[in-house]
């Protein structure tokens, strides 16, 4: 029997679906716990929140992954800004991870993003996960963070081919990604409980998230 998907903008009947979503695809992933539900939570509400590229995906009438995006920008070296985007968490329920959910629900998204005017997105994140989907390493278009350091973990994929050419570009984030663990912490303790334990995908991330690429 095929199986019908729809992608769709999220709607507010959606909310906690995601944010359980979120909470089952990312618990124990990098660290002991997760954060991720609880920057889903806060996101719609911050001024960088794109409502038209926050979109749910449905397998027969049940939403079983999630993405948003945000506001970022870009700094060139004469300090001219330049608005671009970036997008997280994007998830999809553990049952349903490794079978193309997560590129159909990306895929969509860029092409919604392109007929907004975006040209531009940063992400942080495992690599594997994201260089089949045309993210490249962000020393590859010159992008880097305040202290001038390419992290390992920062992408950059250009929408509009040669965009960021000729330049030596800075990222900053939306405020709303700097989360605050105690609050996300406080937040998750009015959850049904889930346990915190390791596993080996802590290291990874840990050695992700601290590794820079040298000139």
């Amino acid at each position: 029997m095929e199986q019908k998907i729809i992608i769709r903008n999220e709607e507010k009947r959606d909310w906690t679906i995601v944010e359980d979503i979120t909470r089952k695809a990312f618990y124990n992933l990098y660290v002991q716990g997760c954060v991720e539900h609880y920057l889903v939570h806060i996101m719609r509400n911050h001024e960088d929140f794109i409502p038209e590229l926050d979109f749910v995906l449905e397998l027969d009438g049940n939403v079983i992954g999630n993405i948003m995006y945000t506001k970022a920008k870009l700094f060139d070296e004469e300090g001219n800004s330049k608005n671009i985007l970036t997008f997280g968490p994007v998830c999809i329920l553990p049952a349903y991870q490794r079978m193309g959910y997560g590129k159909l629900l990306m895929e969509h998204s860029f092409q919604k993003a392109i007929q907004l005017g975006y040209d531009v997105i940063v992400i942080f994140g495992s690599p594997s996960n994201y260089v089949g989907r045309g993210f490249k390493s962000c020393k590859k278009y010159n992008v880097c963070i305040e202290n001038g350091k390419y992290p390992a973990a920062m992408m950059v994929k250009e929408l509009i081919p040669h965009v960021l050419d000729g330049h030596t570009w800075t990222y900053q984030d939306s405020p709303v990604m700097a989360i605050s663990e105690v609050e996300a912490e406080r937040y998750d303790d009015t959850l049904e409980p889930m346990e915190k334990k390791y596993i080996p995908s802590q290291d990874e991330f840990y050695i992700m998230s601290h590794s820079f690429i040298e000139e």
